[in-house]
């Protein structure tokens, strides 16, 4: 496990009595990590999301959008959502629950107040679980929240990590995939991506274009906080809502 300090919040703070009312939501917190420089992104994604964003970035691999060690809620809604799935090491226990505290309807809400000291080191349980694993459990869950809204959706990112999640659909959600986007040039000007491996005949053969072009929705399969800006910006500039127009599933 990573080690946690708290912090604490002060007596008769409004949160402390806003919270009385809360059933059915996990609450989390800000935090600091140790050594500061240690996971920066991860740290600055999961400082920085707005409330919306809690619920709509459930899907990305950062999994749970409050951090684990900083939750709390009732003892009942714990009881209803279940317990902790105790498979042992390589099962991703926090992501499942949380998960499954979604599917029951249950809320997401983060304290904007650092109150947890996150120490980082190489021999925590979490680098036991494979990403093979958590990938399984990603794509299936946007498979059961997601993507039956849709009746067709674009994958925006045309390389390996959105053929993966092309690759990873179930039959119905492939169908409903009308193209991937993306920035290259040299991907867009193949114009289009062949699954190679499918048992159709013709195989399937998937439209690449540029962003622009492309129809939402989107799953996004591009990585935030990791190109200077530059995808945020081109998103930005489509003036789409994110959990109705775009997901991020990075």
């Amino acid at each position: 496990m990573e080690q946690v300090q708290t912090g604490g919040l002060r007596t008769g703070s409004g949160f402390l009595t806003s919270t009385l009312h809360v059933i059915q939501e996990i609450i989390g917190c800000r935090v600091r990590r140790d050594p500061p420089n240690s996971t920066e992104r991860y740290t600055r994604w999961i400082n920085q999301l707005t409330p919306e964003q809690l619920l709509t970035q459930v899907f990305t691999s950062n999994g749970p959008t409050v951090i684990m060690p900083s939750w709390f809620c009732s003892r009942a809604w714990f009881s209803h959502v279940g317990p902790f799935d105790e498979g042992g090491q390589g099962v991703p226990e926090d992501l499942l629950f949380f998960y499954e505290h979604l599917r029951k309807g249950g809320g997401v809400i983060r304290v904007d107040q650092s109150l947890l000291l996150y120490r980082h080191h190489p021999q925590a349980a979490t680098h036991s679980i494979l990403e093979t694993t958590i990938w399984t459990h990603r794509v299936r869950f946007l498979e059961e929240r997601a993507l039956p809204r849709w009746a067709a959706f674009t994958i925006w990112n045309a390389g390996k990590q959105g053929r993966r999640l092309y690759r990873s659909l179930t039959a119905t959600s492939k169908r409903k995939v009308v193209a991937f986007c993306d920035v290259d040039e040299n991907k867009i000007r193949k114009g289009f991506y062949c699954h190679e491996d499918s048992e159709e005949r013709p195989k399937p053969r998937i439209p690449i274009l540029h962003f622009r072009a492309a129809q939402p929705p989107f799953v996004i399969c591009v990585k935030l906080d990791l190109t200077g800006g530059a995808f945020e910006d081109n998103l930005r500039s489509l003036h789409l809502q994110e959990g109705q127009d775009f997901l991020h599933f990075s």
